[in-house]
């Protein structure tokens, strides 16, 4: 089996979540597979949020695409993320901005202060089977340093890094207890007794995190992941190993 390995960076990221409230936007503590294939959409050309278009149908506003372009061509997509900064943790600062094109708010003078909460120097490895066509003019794109549209961490205040890109040959594991290198659906396995990390530098990292969207309502599906030295036991998907990591694809 093939993968496109690249290493994602930038000097800072936003990762919005829906849930805000009314001083900060929050963002999600790791990059996440909708963040990636909108990465992956851009380098390819496909619409996003953006291209989407409006039709007035009964005095309600929808859209005419049930999910954007990107969604449509690349859910399919299996990938497996490395986080590169330390046990999984990503500092994160409140930067406080203004926004004053004029209509950005209702208030005299018509200036919005925007809070958000941004990831710093934040860094991952990333991971794609080559499984059709699709992803072989993604290696072929990734490889040669192209792109449609300028690729980027969440918003186009934080610009992406593409490095280190290769094509390797992954080797599937029968290892029955497994200490993964990678962010796992928490469902994947169970914590063994049997092999415990060195003392004093244990960790465990979780998050619930959107793994694609619903197209009834375009709200954002949900799976809780973990990033952890503990070994597992029990799984339930197939291991890879590459580059003496052991990596699992969703």
């Amino acid at each position: 089996m093939k993968s496109i390995k690249f290493t994602l960076s930038g000097k800072t990221a936003f990762f919005k979540k829906p849930e805000v409230n009314a001083y900060f936007n929050f963002t999600y503590g790791q990059i996440h597979k909708m963040t990636i294939l909108g990465i992956f959409g851009a380098i390819l050309g496909y619409d996003g949020y953006g291209q989407k278009k409006w039709k007035s149908k009964e005095k309600k506003a929808q859209f005419i695409d049930e999910v954007p372009e990107f969604y449509e061509k690349l859910n399919h997509l299996q990938i497996s993320i490395v986080p590169r900064n330390e046990k999984g943790y990503i500092p994160k600062k409140v930067q406080t901005f203004n926004n004053s094109v004029g209509y950005a708010s209702k208030e005299k003078g018509g200036n919005l202060i925007v809070k958000e909460q941004w990831l710093e120097n934040p860094a991952w490895d990333i991971y794609v089977l080559v499984i059709d066509n699709e992803t072989e003019i993604l290696a072929k794109k990734l490889l040669e340093k192209e792109c449609v549209y300028m690729p980027y961490l969440g918003k186009n205040d934080h610009p992406a890094d593409i490095s280190e890109v290769e094509l390797l040959e992954l080797q599937e594991t029968a290892d029955k207890i497994v200490s993964f290198s990678c962010l796992f659906p928490k469902a994947t396995g169970e914590i063994s007794d049997k092999v415990e990390p060195s003392a004093g530098n244990e960790f465990r990292y979780e998050e619930k995190l959107p793994i694609g969207i619903d197209v009834l309502t375009n709200f954002y599906i949900y799976e809780t992941f973990v990033y952890t030295n503990y070994a597992l036991e029990e799984l339930c998907e197939t291991v890879y190993e590459i580059q003496n990591r052991k990596l699992i694809f969703y």
